[in-house]
């Protein structure tokens, strides 16, 4: 292979989609830990689901709401795209303060998938962030040295089932490809409203694992946590059934397993941004490195032959 043309193409990739990937890099660091926040808010005392029926029909009369999210942990609901307040599950009145966690989880998943509102502009960045790691790996095996590019090449080979993985499984989400081994449930036409829904999965579940419940691609769907993964379910009039497992979305969300995969997705996301960060270090010390004069090269020739 052309090593220096792989370089040369390496190198102009990465300055043309560098702002975009340090968006997308630095929202994936903190969606990272988003598993580990949400395990740690289910469980407590157990819900009930008469409690949450009472308030969905309080605050959302007109039934508006397409679905809401629970913190048992801290005895909090929340309905979207209501318009309401968070809840206090304990005084049913709204909460003292807002949920600056949940908010900043929300802002980073909507520039994560929507760039600038651009959900092509993140798509074609993540199809440059894997040709750029192919590239990599064209131009062969690196010499380790305790030097900037030998930290860049380093953590690159290293981590590199991880940083390949990641991309990939986010251009699996973006053009729906789930390599589930059974089809989902039909939806069975409009889905169910808001509070029967949530009576219907309490009937199963208890509602302190329950992330969320809302409508989904047609369907209402609910997202509890189960043995430290994060199942989904469907919810119909004829019940409660468990959606087959969208694996590119468990790993690059981190939901199979959030005390090992949530670690992992911030060491990957910690290691992009280190490739991010090098790459661009290493081209700007060449750029900006001040080229020879003739007579300083003529003066290094002499001191060097009188040596």
């Amino acid at each position: 292979m052309n090593k220096p043309l792989l370089l040369t193409l390496h190198r102009w990739i990465t300055l043309v989609f560098a702002l975009p990937l340090l968006a997308i890099i630095a929202t994936g660091l903190i969606l990272s830990f988003e598993p580990l926040a949400q395990i740690s808010a289910v469980g407590g005392p157990p819900i009930a689901s008469t409690r949450i029926v009472d308030l969905v029909k309080r605050y959302d009369p007109d039934g508006k709401a397409r679905g809401l999210s629970i913190n048992a942990a801290a005895q909090r609901m929340t309905l979207q795209g209501a318009g309401a307040p968070a809840i206090d599950l304990a005084t049913g009145e709204p909460a003292a303060t807002g949920s600056s966690l949940s908010d900043l989880f929300m802002w980073a998943r909507g520039t994560h998938e929507r760039l600038l509102g651009q959900a092509w502009l993140v798509t074609s960045s993540t199809v440059a962030m894997v040709i750029l790691m192919v590239l990599g790996i064209l131009m062969g095996l690196p010499r380790l040295r305790n030097t900037l590019s030998g930290w860049h090449k380093g953590t690159a080979w290293f981590a590199l089932p991880l940083i390949l993985l990641s991309p990939l499984t986010g251009l699996c989400l973006a053009f729906g490809l789930t390599f589930q081994s059974a089809s989902a449930p039909a939806s069975g036409g409009r889905p169910l409203p808001l509070p029967e829904a949530v009576g219907m999965v309490a009937a199963s579940h208890d509602l302190s694992h329950v992330i969320s419940i809302g409508v989904r691609g047609g369907r209402i769907m609910a997202r509890v946590y189960e043995g430290g993964e994060l199942r989904a379910y469907a919810v119909s009039s004829s019940g409660v059934t468990p959606l087959p497992r969208n694996w590119p979305r468990l790993i690059h969300e981190g939901n199979w397993s959030a005390l090992i995969a949530s670690p992992l997705n911030v060491v990957t996301s910690i290691a992009l941004l280190t490739l991010l960060s090098t790459g661009l270090l290493i081209w700007a010390r060449r750029k900006l490195r001040k080229p020879q004069s003739r007579g300083d090269e003529r003066t290094e020739t002499t001191v060097a032959k009188a040596a």
